[in-house]
């Protein structure tokens, strides 16, 4: 995410750190490659003004002048400027009343609206909510075929009456099989159109009528840049939206949308996809995003992602077995599978502070692959292998290698970098890693 923008960014603010005391040209000439990081991103210009403006009047003052540190003063400005702009604090799902609760998806056709609809339901389902999904879109059938399958995938309710019946009497008809079923909150995913258009507008008000929503969400995808902006405005000015959906922040969007967005519709960005798989919808941060930004890592939304995959009784005979120095191989598999539950591993690196701009070098996709490559050789071993990995001679090596379809000598380095690892938990060491432990998937 953001991984261009990111790294003109850390360039800047390393050549200004490096400085012992910042003169006001040393400021302007940061901020004028800061200015065009920004425009290259595709930030609004208007965004951009206002935010360098901001920046370099507190940077001429007192805190950065008077300070030890001048170059991390401007860092810090930069980054609570860019929290400013994107919107301070977080903001929620707002429900307020008797449940069900409506939350209605409203968008352009393919912003990615019907997923994020099953995104989102899951979403509710796992904060320990009650969802029903709304097959509202009745212009495009695949749209509720879409919506219906997901439904059964996740186990969320889907009501839906086909292209026939009007968007309106679908949402009447669906309210009352929320009430009957005691749904907490209703996701209603409505039409699109390749563009907004008054015969749009007019439909999306009707059946906003209909539903008296608790939220209004615009799915917006945050590859067409200043598009989703305009959009946004539109959209806002029609059907009063209460809250945006950024979509597709994991492609290789340069960023414009999401650092515009906020500032000029006024709008509140509630979540961000940042990925394919339904389970990737988080809730958004302005902090932590400007933190990924300046390549200062997310290490909260990292422990959040660890505390839904990790389960706790495996957890506890986790501890255990490193304790008693027990840990195999098997433990060290099932641990792999439980990090590729949290989602893509270029992204786990890109939350861990310094580790990002490691990661942002190597070829895209790599970590991926050398996980499967180190899962490969451990499926390729029997079971007594895995537990005691010292009975794993020449020739069980060569064999193990030719299952994996890897060489001889990265079986050798998986088991022994592994050895060094297990020598670590015999000492006591807790939380540590050897020194070239990455080496395991950069073979």
């Amino acid at each position: 995410m953001f991984e261009i923008l990111s790294d003109k960014l850390s360039k800047v603010f390393r050549l200004l750190g490096n400085k012992g005391k910042l003169t006001e040209k040393d400021i302007d000439e940061g901020l004028r490659q800061v200015r065009l990081a920004l425009l290259e991103a595709d930030v609004n210009f208007k965004v951009v003004k206002d935010f360098i403006g901001r920046v370099r009047e507190r940077a001429l003052g007192a805190e950065v002048q008077q300070s030890l540190t001048p170059g991390q003063q401007v860092v810090k400005i930069v980054k609570e400027e860019l929290v400013v702009t994107l919107g301070k604090e977080p903001s929620r799902l707002s429900a307020s009343g008797q449940p069900p609760f409506v939350a209605m998806l409203v968008g352009l056709q393919g912003s990615g609206k019907t997923t994020t609809a099953a995104k989102l339901a899951l979403h509710l389902k796992h904060s320990g909510q009650r969802p029903m999904l709304v097959a509202a879109d009745n212009r495009r059938p695949a749209a509720i075929e879409q919506l219906v399958t997901l439904g059964k995938q996740l186990d969320i309710p889907v009501y839906s009456e086909g292209t026939n019946v009007p968007s309106q009497d679908v949402c009447a008809h669906a309210l009352a099989k929320a009430k009957s079923l005691a749904a907490t909150w209703v996701v209603v995913d409505t039409a699109g159109r390749l563009h907004s258009d008054e015969e749009m507008m007019r439909e999306l008000a009707g059946v906003r009528k209909t539903l008296h929503p608790a939220e209004v969400l615009l799915v917006v995808d945050a590859m067409t840049g200043q598009d989703a902006v305009r959009s946004a405005e539109d959209f806002h000015a029609r059907v009063n939206l209460t809250g945006l959906i950024l979509t597709k922040m994991d492609g290789d969007a340069r960023g414009g949308a999401a650092l515009s967005i906020r500032w000029v519709s006024g709008v509140p960005i509630k979540f961000i996809g940042v990925g394919e798989k339904v389970e990737a919808l988080e809730p958004f941060y302005p902090d932590r995003l400007a933190s990924r930004l300046l390549g200062m890592g997310d290490v909260l939304t990292f422990i959040e992602k660890a505390e839904a995959a990790f389960d706790e009784s495996q957890a506890e005979e986790l501890k255990r077995k490193v304790e008693k120095a027990s840990f195999d191989l098997e433990d060290f598999l099932s641990q792999l599978r439980t990090v590729k539950q949290m989602g893509p591993v270029g992204q786990l690196l890109d939350m861990l502070p310094g580790v990002s701009r490691l990661a942002a070098k190597l070829p895209e996709g790599m970590e991926e692959k050398q996980l499967q490559k180190v899962e490969a050789m451990i499926l390729s071993m029997t079971a007594g292998e895995r537990r005691n990995p010292g009975i794993i001679g020449g020739s069980r090596r060569r064999r193990i290698a030719r299952g994996s379809g890897v060489q001889p000598h990265d079986v050798n380095q998986l088991l022994n970098q592994f050895h060094q690892m297990q020598k670590l938990m015999k000492m006591g060491v807790k939380g540590k890693l050897p020194r070239n432990m990455m080496g395991m998937f950069r073979q």
